[in-house]
């Protein structure tokens, strides 16, 4: 099932409308207590991210349901040129300096154009391009491959510690975005941790 489409901006607009719609969602699926404050508190970092972003955006969110749980969706558009774009991808396999800080810190990079001197090499794990040149993240990658490279010392271990601290990656069971052409989508996922879920 998916719920109505809330439009929210940069400056605030409809982000109380979103978190009313989360509410409001979380209780027709009887979700109560931990399971209802995990929801929220994950709509709530949507809206943060949506917050942050410096352009002047109006993005689209929206929660989808099933049998085994749910995702929240945040929809724009980014202010990423081609060359930027290039650049992202580019930094997949080099590993360039990154200065974003945070999980959603970094996620954010994917909405936003990325100054050369701080292309983000965290990239460098979990990042896909495809064949149009769209690109793809996921949180679960990231996680899995940061794990495997832990040994090496450094900024492996500085990212996975990162990772480690931040609240959305405790209550996400993955989180992706996906930027195809002008559009990009992040999408947050979790389980119902309810056994009738």
């Amino acid at each position: 099932m998916k719920s109505d489409v809330i439009i929210v901006s940069n400056r605030g607009k409809g982000m109380d409308a979103a978190l009313a719609l989360t509410d409001s969602v979380a209780g027709q699926l009887g979700l109560a207590g931990r399971d209802a404050l995990h929801m929220r508190l994950l709509a709530e970092e949507m809206m943060n991210l949506m917050r942050s972003i410096i352009s002047e955006h109006v993005g689209q969110f929206w929660i989808e349901t099933a049998k085994k749980g749910y995702q929240l969706h945040l929809k724009t558009v980014t202010s990423m040129s081609a060359e930027q774009r290039a650049r992202l991808i580019a930094a997949s396999s080099s590993g360039e300096n990154e200065a974003h800080r945070g999980i959603m810190g970094k996620i954010r990079a994917f909405f936003e154009p990325v100054p050369e001197e701080e292309t983000p090499a965290f990239l460098s794990r979990a990042i896909v391009s495809d064949d149009k040149g769209d690109l793809s993240w996921s949180m679960g990658e990231y996680r899995e491959q940061l794990s495997r490279s832990r040994a090496d010392a450094g900024k492996a271990q500085e990212e996975w510690d990162e990772l480690e601290q931040s609240l959305v990656s405790h209550l996400a069971d993955d989180i992706r975005v996906r930027i195809q052409g002008i559009d990009v989508e992040m999408t947050i996922e979790k389980a119902f941790t309810r056994e009738d879920g």
